[in-house]
């Protein structure tokens, strides 16, 4: 029988420090960078964001995450068979956040690894972990998404560090005989590597470059327009769906602007929308996982919607994936 794969429970995980546009707008001054909430809101449409702790690691929100996906779907963690982690913001160098989360859930044994496709990484990951099902590699995956961009912003550089935050998110994803994941649309352009990047590594024990956040914000809301559209409706294509089809359009938390434009060329009404961002900022990897959980807990998103996830960070990749819930 064909197998196919079904999100069966979704978590999420925000660390305790909440930063409004006002505490953020105070600690800049102290560096003697004008910014509002004002000025943040009408740009991108958050007002608050949170921080990790110093001591706090990518693979710790990870399995905070984790913990609560596999409450969700009732599952145990010795159940999972796969664990792949989108994270721009790894724990280490090697080895992976995958490999760290998998020890700090108390199992061993199933293949784990990386996906580095920034803010794209959980529909990229997702991806994956579906072909791996398909394929009968595994059953049980748990597909997270986790970050700490908080350490690699520049906090003299208002333009940027007034977007990003931090939190995880995370789903199970299992075999079934009924479709969940219908279709996806996965698509990457090195040539807009230069306008969203963090162009730094280490060398001979130094760090080369600039290791924090580069971002030029024009060119990534046109391309990011763009792409998203055009993937929406590649990806209903693939599956043979409408846009009249979808009940809610799960986008990347960056920009409220990008976010609305993407649904009016979906013709979508705004309350199908998912919006977290307000409260979340850009989490990166996280971000889709994290507004998933968040909608599936408020009880906008229920069993047996079609439900939209897209994705477009730097590299620059881009990507979605159409499922039913």
């Amino acid at each position: 029988m064909t197998s196919y794969s079904r999100i069966t429970g979704t978590g999420s995980y925000l660390p305790p420090r909440r930063v409004t546009n006002a505490d953020l707008a105070a600690e800049l001054a102290t560096r003697g960078i004008e910014t509002s909430d004002e000025w943040i809101v009408e740009r991108t449409g958050i007002r608050a964001r949170h921080f990790a702790a110093p001591g706090a690691k990518t693979s710790d929100l990870g399995v905070h995450a984790a913990r609560r996906a596999l409450e969700s779907a009732g599952k145990q963690a010795t159940q999972v068979d796969l664990i792949i982690v989108a994270t721009t913001t790894p724990d280490m160098v090697f080895p992976s956040t995958a490999a760290i989360v998998q020890h700090k859930l108390g199992i061993a044994g199933c293949p784990v690894f990386d996906v580095q496709a920034v803010c794209s990484g959980f529909i990229y990951a997702l991806t994956v972990a579906d072909a791996m099902i398909r394929t009968g590699t595994a059953r049980c995956a748990l597909v997270i998404g986790a970050e700490i961009f908080s350490r690699i912003l520049d906090f003299n550089d208002r333009t940027t560090c007034v977007l990003f935050g931090d939190g995880a998110g995370a789903v199970v994803l299992e075999a079934s005989t009924a479709p969940g994941l219908l279709a996806s649309d996965l698509h990457a352009d090195g040539k807009y590597l230069d306008i969203l990047c963090v162009p730094g590594h280490v060398a001979g024990g130094q760090v080369t470059g600039s290791p924090l956040v580069r971002m030029d914000g024009q060119a990534v809301f046109k391309l990011a327009v763009r792409v998203l559209g055009e993937c929406a409706h590649a990806v209903l294509a693939k599956a043979g769906r409408e846009g009249d089809d979808i009940d809610w359009l799960i986008p990347h938390q960056a920009n409220i602007r990008i976010m609305e434009s993407t649904a009016r060329k979906l013709k979508l009404p705004p309350e199908k929308l998912v919006v977290t961002v307000h409260e979340h900022g850009n989490t990166s990897a996280a971000s889709v996982p994290l507004a998933m959980d968040t909608a599936v807990r408020a009880g906008q998103v229920k069993r047996g919607d079609t439900v939209l996830l897209e994705g477009v960070g730097g590299g620059f990749t881009w990507g979605a994936v159409l499922l039913d819930f």
